[in-house]
C-alpha cells in the first residue's frame, strides 16, 4: 500500500478516488481534504474520464470522520477555514459534470458521511455503518450534513441522528434511502461499484450532465423554476452528435457508440 494519504488510478473512462488512511480509519484531516478537491478537479479535467469513484482503503472504513486532533485549542475563527474548505469539496462533487459514485466500504461518519452524501450514487458494503457522532464532541456537523441529510432521509429522522450522533447498519441507510444499494461483502461492493461506473462511462456525457444539473436544480429551485431548467436543458441534448447517434442507433436496432459531444 501506498503512503499517499489518498491514491489516484484512472482506466476504462473510471477514475477511482482512495482515501488512504486505514490505520486512522481514513479520517479527513486538512490536508486530506484539500488532496481530493484536487484530484476531483483532475478527474473533472480529464476528457477521458467519464464517472469518478471514491472509496476508502481496505475493509473498515469509508472514512471516519474528521481528524480530531485538528479540533485541539481551536475556536471559531481557527476551525472556520476547515468547515469552508470541507463544504466547498462536497459542493464540488455535487456540482461536477460526471457522476461520482461513493463505494462505502465500513464507517461513513461525520465528514466521511457528509461527502458520501454529496456523491450523486451510495453502494454500500453490509458491514457499513453511518452516522454524524459530532454531537458527542459538543459540535455539529458542518461540511454540510445538516442541509443534505434531510432530503435523503426527511426532515424527522435526520433531526433524530443529528440530535443523538446514533450510527446506522447499512441495511437501515437502505431502508432511510441514504444509500442506494448494499452488498454482502466488501468485494462484491467494489465489483459491483465498477461494473456500474462502466455501464456510465458509455452513456453520453453531454446528456449526463445536463441530467445531472437538472436533478440538482430540483432541490434548489421551486417547482416551476426546476421544470424551466429541464425544459431548456432537454433542449440542449437534440444539438449533440449523441443525440444523433442515440437516435439512429436505436432505429437501426444497434448498440449506439457514444462520442459525448
Amino acid at each position: 500500500m501506498s503512503e499517499q494519504d489518498v491514491l489516484y488510478q484512472a482506466a476504462e473512462g473510471v477514475a477511482t478516488i482512495t482515501l488512504n488512511r486505514p490505520k486512522k480509519y481514513n479520517a479527513l484531516n486538512s490536508t486530506v481534504v484539500k488532496t481530493l478537491r484536487e484530484l476531483f478537479r483532475r478527474a473533472e479535467e480529464d476528457r477521458s474520464v467519464r464517472v469518478v469513484v471514491l472509496t476508502g482503503a481496505e475493509e473498515k472504513a469509508f472514512a471516519a470522520g474528521a481528524d480530531i486532533s485538528e479540533f485541539t485549542n481551536k475556536n471559531s475563527s481557527a476551525v472556520r477555514p476547515l468547515t469552508e474548505n470541507g463544504q466547498e469539496l462536497c459542493r464540488y462533487i455535487e456540482s461536477m459534470s460526471k457522476p461520482v459514485i461513493a463505494a462505502i466500504n465500513g464507517f461513513a461518519l461525520g465528514g466521511g458521511c457528509e461527502i458520501a452524501m454529496a456523491c450523486d450514487i451510495r453502494y454500500a458494503s453490509s458491514n457499513a455503518r453511518f452516522g454524524q457522532p459530532e454531537i458527542n464532541l459538543g459540535i455539529m456537523p458542518g461540511f454540510g450534513g445538516t442541509a443534505r441529510l434531510p432530503r435523503l432521509v426527511g426532515l424527522g429522522i435526520a433531526k433524530e441522528l443529528v440530535y443523538t450522533g446514533e450510527q446506522i447498519a447499512a441495511d437501515e441507510a437502505f431502508r432511510l434511502g441514504l444509500v442506494n444499494k448494499v452488498f454482502e461483502s466488501v468485494l462484491a461492493l467494489r465489483e459491483g461499484t465498477m461494473k456500474l461506473a462502466k455501464t456510465l462511462a458509455t452513456k453520453p456525457g453531454v446528456a449526463i450532465k445536463l441530467a445531472k444539473q437538472s436533478l440538482n436544480k430540483s432541490w434548489e429551485l421551486p417547482l416551476e423554476k426546476s421544470l424551466k431548467f429541464e425544459v431548456d436543458a432537454f433542449c440542449q441534448t437534440f444539438d449533440t452528435k449523441d443525440k444523433e447517434e442515440g437516435v439512429d442507433a436505436f432505429l437501426s436496432k444497434r448498440t449506439p457508440s457514444f462520442s459525448h459531444k
